[in-house]
Parts: C-alpha cells; structure tokens; sequence
C-alpha cells in the first residue's frame, strides 16, 4: 500500500501545485510541504523545482512519479485479485469520476447513491467538467473514469457506450418570435444561444447539422455560456432559441417554462460513453461501477 507521503507527493506531481493539492486532499498547505520535505530528505534529493510561485518536478521527481502510477496500478489489480480470492477483503477503496455537465447534474446522482449503498468501503469523487476536459483529465490521471460525450479518436483511450439522450431545440413559453415547428433554412434567421467551445451538446449539433449541409458558423449565434444550466436559465428569459439535452429540461417542459421546438428533418441523438486508460479495462471496481450504471439504465 502506498503511504500517505507518496500520496501526498502523487497529488501535488499530478497538478504541479501545493495550494491545489492542499484544497483536493483537505490537508493544510505548510503539512503538505511537511511531508514533501520529508520525501525528499528520505531519497536525499529534490523532488520539486521551486520557480516563485509556480513548481516542476525535477528528473528524480519526473522518476518517483512515473513509478508510483505504476505501484498505484499493481495496488488496484492486488486488491482485485485478494477479491476475488476472499469476499471478506473490502479494503477502502477511491475512485474518481468525470462526466460532463448532463451526466453530472442529471444522470449520475441516483447511480452513486445505489452504488454507494451497495459499495461503503468505496469512496468517490465527481468532477464535473466539459468532455474535451474530462478527456484531458483522464489522461493526465486526474480522475479513473470518465463520461463523455461521442468519441474522439484517442490511441490511448478506450470507451464503452452507456447509454443514449437526445439534444432538442427549445425556448421561453413567453417567446413571441419563434414558431414551435420551424425548417432547417428558418436557423439562418434565428437567434440562437449555444454552449461554449468543448462542449459535448454543441460536438453533436454541429456534427448533426453538418450531415444537412448546414455550417454552424454561417448562424446567427447571439451568446455562448458556459454550463447547461447557465444556457438554460437564459432562454427562460430570454428570446433566442437554444439547444438542450432532453433530460435537462425535463421538469421545465412540464411546468411549461420551455416549449420545444421541432426541427423538421433534424434529430440530434448522442452517445454517452465511459472512457478509460488502455490497461485499465480490467480493473475490478472500475468494471464493476460501469457494469452497475449499465444495469441501472436499462431497467
């Protein structure tokens, strides 16, 4: 088992900052830099190159890192195998998710709670971010697992498709501009409110409208935000017409706050996908949690 210095000094290697690493791991900054000192007294040697107020790791620090990612592998595939062998073995286990803003708000909350009550010796942690940044995330280890959106070509990724949602046109029930049932050519004359740049909702508008023949650049695009629900509060008020997934506009659709809008012609369906590291695939709880979201989203 790793020791808690090694942890300590994979976090702070991991995002090159002791401020970062104190507020992730909840542990004061000067104790963390306690423990860093130590780490690098016991292997007589610098881990850490200090530049003001930024840090890089040193080549003995590059080294320690490499091989503890390992060590942290070979740690996870000894607690599956021990499993596997003995069921009384449930050591505590931590597992870090990404998932992009739809699968975080709308999606994962009731698969954690079943699967906490299930697993109480596994303790997770959700990051919520766009996919082109859970992808990033994925790779520079910040988080095991992650949701996305679609598949990007990535040699060292794999992705296994977990469940399907669709993206619809809406705007404000009080939006006196816009018909509920409008043609494709109607978007050139449409204001509309977009996702930003990264964003999984707006890769598969622009993909789906591509296959029309329509570019996404040649629209009147009004305002881009950030975040689904920052997109979706705007158009409540507001009378552009956005584009949404299904399932976070779910209970405004009800209420009658939004409206939706057929596009004739137009289906905007997209994947979610899990991602993982290539060598990670067997990893008992990583297999384990995907099963169990699969199981959850085809009852």
């Amino acid at each position: 088992m790793l020791s808690h210095q090694h942890e300590i000094f994979l976090e702070v290697a991991r995002v090159l900052s002791f401020t970062k690493a104190s507020q992730l791991l909840y542990i004061s900054q000067s104790a963390i830099s306690k423990q860093i000192k130590a780490l690098e007294e016991f292997y007589k040697t610098g881990l850490f190159e200090r530049h003001g107020n930024t840090i890089s790791l040193t080549p003995a620090g590059q080294l320690l890192y490499n091989k503890l990612l390992i060590a942290k592998q070979l740690q996870q595939e000894l607690y599956q195998e021990f499993k596997a062998a003995n069921e009384q073995f449930s050591p505590q286990l931590r597992m870090t998710i990404g998932a992009s803003t739809t699968i975080s708000l709308y999606i994962l909350p009731p698969v954690l709670s079943a699967y906490l009550q299930k697993n109480p010796n596994v303790q997770l942690t959700l990051k919520n971010r766009n996919s082109q940044n859970i992808l990033k995330a994925l790779l520079d280890h910040e988080i095991d697992l992650g949701i996305v959106e679609g598949v990007n070509k990535v040699s060292n990724v794999t992705y296994t498709p977990v469940l399907t949602d669709e993206v619809i046109a809406v705007c404000s029930s009080k939006n006196p501009y816009i018909k509920h049932r409008l043609e494709l050519k109607d978007l050139y004359n449409t204001p509309l409110a977009l996702r930003e740049q990264g964003s999984g909702t707006l890769a598969v508008l622009e993909d789906a409208l591509d296959k029309k023949q329509v570019k996404l650049t040649d629209l009147p695009i009004k305002i881009r935000l950030g975040g689904t629900e920052a997109l979706k509060n705007f158009v409540r008020v507001d009378t552009c017409l956005s584009f949404l997934p299904r399932q976070a506009v779910t209970k405004e659709l009800q209420t009658g706050e939004l409206v939706e809008v057929k596009i004739q012609d137009l289906t905007v369906i997209r994947t979610f996908n899990f991602i993982q590291r290539k060598g990670t695939e067997n990893n008992l709880p990583y297999k384990d949690f995907i099963q169990f979201t699969k199981r959850q989203y085809s009852k």
